[in-house]
C-alpha cells in the first residue's frame, strides 16, 4: 500500500471518531482533518523550540499531499483552511496542551 494510500485511509478511519469541540491531543496522537475535499491528519511532538504539529493534507485519494509544520509556542496557534466555506481548522497550544477545533470560513 502506498503511503498516499495509507494516509488517505487513516484520514478516513479517523474522521469517524473526530468532533465538532475542540479535543485535546497527546504527543504523537494522530487527529484527522476534514476540510470538504481535503483532509489529512495532524499530530505534535515535543520539541526544545516548541511544539512541532505536523500536518498533512490531500485532497482525494489522487491529490498530492501536502505537508504543514509549524513550531507552537504556548499561547500561539495555526489556522488550515480552503477557499471553499468548509470551515477552517485550528491547532492551538495551551500551556503544555494541544487543542484542535473546527471554526467558521477564514474570510478572505
Amino acid at each position: 500500500m502506498s503511503i498516499r494510500s495509507t494516509l488517505f485511509a487513516a484520514a478516513l478511519t479517523l474522521a469517524s471518531l473526530g468532533a465538532a469541540h475542540a479535543e485535546g491531543l497527546r504527543p504523537i496522537q494522530a487527529k484527522s482533518i476534514d476540510l470538504g475535499e481535503v483532509s489529512g491528519i495532524t499530530y505534535y511532538t515535543v520539541e526544545r523550540e516548541g511544539f512541532r504539529v505536523v500536518t498533512t493534507l490531500a485532497q482525494g485519494e489522487t491529490g498530492t499531499p501536502i505537508r504543514v509544520v509549524s513550531v507552537l509556542a504556548p499561547g500561539q496557534s495555526v489556522v488550515l483552511s480552503t477557499p471553499r466555506q468548509a470551515g477552517s481548522l485550528e491547532i492551538i497550544r495551551q500551556a503544555d496542551s494541544v487543542l484542535v477545533r473546527k471554526t467558521a470560513a477564514v474570510a478572505n
